[in-house]
Parts: structure tokens; sequence; C-alpha cells
């Protein structure tokens, strides 16, 4: 029987983290997205200051996942998921104080302060976002939860990127203001710490899923270890050296490293390429979310709440299908002599084709990464998701670092805009084949979630 997973949105087991989740992205996205345009739009004036900006604060967000993502699934396996959620989202609150200061008084040291805390925020957050659904959904349920949970990430995404922009005010004059996205993100931090209040609680747990000595699995540990380079070390090599795991957590890297090439690409193929402006960017930021989203359901009813990775390998080629029939139409594009607005450039008769393209690559993306996500939360024991979660985190932040770096370089040396998406399209193949040998491991793991 097909699941039926919107059952889930109405229940306390799920329905609070789910909104906690979904409102701490939105705020993400909310303040960032303010951030970058008031400092670029309002505050400076140069390209080289943009660019170096931009660069300064993209790593400052990632960085707290390098530094951090070992002690927070330490702590989140160690102590109550629930209580830890609540913490963050009080933290949340005070960073936010300090955002909307920023914003108020457009002092970019301020601001990046801020960025920074909030990367630490997301960091302590995103493990147990899926290490709690195990303990509080159904087996059969897990994989629907994490669909759920990828969706809302993705519309809060696209929502909170769009409003960022909105708010951010410019006054006939030239001069530009940000009032209404300070008092917007400190509203949603209220709102997300309110909704915290209702997560069950979710107690470490002793579970360790197979026999007390199984090598298989990461040791288990109830001492955290408060040196983070120490513990980021021993984190991913007690993980990784798992063999399901690692080729589950390598797959999912792939996934993020191609992502993070189309993210860094998405601004300059939209205006350089095919001559689009600020509307068809937004246009083509709407359609990538709400097709991730789309696959995130379509892959929940396909597998019917099975934890699997059978269609990942498909979905990886087909998603590497899009990129290219992306490539070959912006290949092909005649751009306008100026900037055109959606309207004008849907009129094209490639237009379509072209958010089509898109469309695909966003659909069999979520397609692909949502049963590894499952997976990895419900190969291991309970008592190890958070930190298996945030050994996943580290070594993601690593390849999405990676692929940028080499997106940079091929840039640098006269790659095309246009030409950089095939770095993406060869990238699938490889995501393809580790979700081959995910698949045999996958099969084999299932019995053993506990």
């Amino acid at each position: 029987m097909i699941q039926n997973v919107r059952h889930l949105l109405w229940t306390r087991r799920f329905l609070p983290i789910f909104v906690t989740q979904l409102l701490g992205a939105f705020n993400d996205n909310l303040f960032r997205t303010a951030l970058v345009m008031l400092v670029i739009y309002g505050i400076y004036r140069s390209a080289e200051q943009e660019a170096t900006f931009s660069a300064i604060a993209g790593g400052l967000f990632i960085l707290p996942f390098f530094l951090l993502s070992a002690l927070a699934g330490q702590l989140a396996d160690a102590t109550d998921k629930a209580r830890i959620v609540r913490w963050v989202k009080t933290a949340e609150i005070v960073i936010m104080v300090f955002g909307a200061a920023g914003l108020l008084l457009q002092s970019v040291p301020l601001m990046l302060a801020a960025l920074f805390a909030m990367g630490a925020h997301s960091t302590f957050f995103g493990p147990i976002k899926y290490a709690i659904l195990p303990q509080h959904l159904e087996p059969d349920e897990v994989l629907g939860g994490t669909g759920l949970v990828e969706a809302g990430f993705y519309v809060a995404l696209l929502g909170g990127t769009i409003l960022g922009g909105l708010l951010v005010i410019q006054d006939p004059d030239g001069r530009t203001h940000a009032e209404w996205a300070a008092l917007g993100v400190l509203l949603v931090a209220l709102v997300g710490r309110l909704a915290a209040q209702f997560v069950p609680p979710a107690p470490p747990s002793s579970d360790r899923g197979g026999a007390p000595n199984d090598p298989d699995l990461p040791p288990a540990e109830t001492k955290v270890d408060w040196h983070i380079v120490r513990a980021s070390v021993r984190l991913v090599r007690a993980t990784m050296h798992v063999p399901q795991l690692f080729v589950a957590i390598m797959a999912i890297s792939f996934f993020w490293a191609i992502g993070a090439v189309l993210a860094a690409q998405f601004p300059p193929l939209v205006k350089n390429v095919f001559g689009g402006d600020q509307s068809v960017a937004t246009l083509f930021l709407a359609v990538f979310s709400i097709g991730v989203a789309a696959g995130a359901v379509i892959i929940n009813r396909l597998l019917q709440g099975e934890v699997s990775a059978r269609f990942a390998p498909l979905s990886a080629l087909l998603m590497g299908a899009c990129v290219f029939l992306l490539y070959l139409a912006a290949e092909g594009w005649t751009a306008y002599p100026r900037l055109v607005g959606v309207s004008i450039f849907l009129s094209e008769p490639s237009g379509w084709p072209v958010m089509l393209a898109l469309f695909g690559v966003a659909t069999f993306g979520g397609m692909f990464v949502v049963p590894l996500y499952a997976f990895l939360t419900t190969t291991v024991p309970k008592s190890e998701t958070a930190r298996t979660v945030a050994a996943n985190n580290i070594v993601n932040s690593g390849a999405m670092v990676g692929a940028t770096a080499i997106l940079f370089v091929a840039v640098q040396a006269g790659v095309s805009v246009e030409k950089t998406l095939l770095l993406a399209a060869l990238g699938t193949v490889v995501a393809a084949w580790l979700a081959l040998k995910l698949d045999r491991a996958c099969r084999k793991a299932v019995p053993r979630a506990g």
C-alpha cells in the first residue's frame, strides 16, 4: 500500500520539529539574502569589494560545519534532542538581535558575526532534524518524514530568499535600508522558539541495533570530547570505515558538490548567458526549489515507505541528462542586448525547455538524495544517528568547498559559465556509480535497522 505521510503533519511527534526546522531554514535564508542585498546594493559600490564580501560571507557560514559538527553530533546523541532544540532556538533569538542591529545600523562586521553564529546554529540543529525522526516515527514512516523535511527545507529556502530580497527597500533617492528585514528575522526566531517548545522528549537511546561488539557499527560513546579537531577526525574515521555508511555519505557529498556548482553558477548563467534580470533569477530559484520538493514526494510514493536506494542510480543519471540539456540550451541561446524579464524570457522558443530542464535537474536530484538521508539515519542504531549525520555534514561541507574550488580554477582558466555545467553533469555519473554500490549495501543493512 502506498504510504500516506500527510497524517504526520497533524501529529505532535512530527509537526513541531517540522515547523521548527522549516522556520530555521527560512530565517537562515531571509537573513542571508537581506544581508547580501543590503551590502551589495546599499553599502559597497565596487565589484572587487562585492566579490570579496561574497567569498567571506560564504566561508563564514560554512566554517562552523567544519569546526563544530562533531561536537554537535556528540551532544545530540548524549542529551535529550528536544532539549537541545530549545537551547538552539533560544540562541537564535539572541543571534537575530545582533543580526537585526547589523541590518539597522548597516554594520558589515556585526552582520558577518551574526551570519557566522547562524552557521553555528544550523550546525547544532542539523544532526537533530534527521536523527530525531527514527525516535518519533514508525520504521515505515521514516522515509516519508525525511521527504517532508527535505521538501520543507527547499520551500523555506525559496520563501526566505524571496522575502529577504523584498524586505530590503531602495528609496527613489538611492538610499537602501532593511528595517522590515530586521523585524522579520526577529519575529521568525520567536515563532521558531515557540514551535520548539512542543517537540516531544527524545532522550539518548541505548539501542545498538546489533550485536554488542559488532565491528561494523561506529563505537557507542557517551562522553563528549570537547576538542573539536580531535573529535572531528575521530568521528569521520569511526563513521567512514563502515562500508555502507562510507558509500552513502560519499553519494550524498557528490550531490551537494554538484548542487554547489549549480548554485554558484545560477546568477551568472541567468544574467550573462540567458540575459535575464533579477525576476528571471528568482524564477530559476523557484523552479529549482519546487522541483526538489516534488522529487521528495515522488520518491516516497515510488518506494511506498521503504528505505531503499534502488531508484537512486537512475535518478542520478536522469539528473545528469537534464543538466546536459540545460548546457545545450545555454550553448545555443542568443542573448538580448539588455537584460529581460520573465515574460520576454518565456516567450522565447527555448524558454520553456530551459525551465523544464531545470525542473528535471531538481526533481531527479530530490529523488536521489532523500532516500540516502533516510538510509543514513536508519542503518545505524538510534544511539548513533546524530553523530552519523554530523560526520556526513563534515564530509559534505568539504565536498562543497572542493567543488567550489574546482569551479573557481576552471573559471580562472577561461572555462565559460555554460561549460562549467558539464562538470556537474559528469559528477552525476560518479554519483550514479556510488548509488549502485549503495543499493547493495542498503539491501544488507535494512534488516539491521532497530
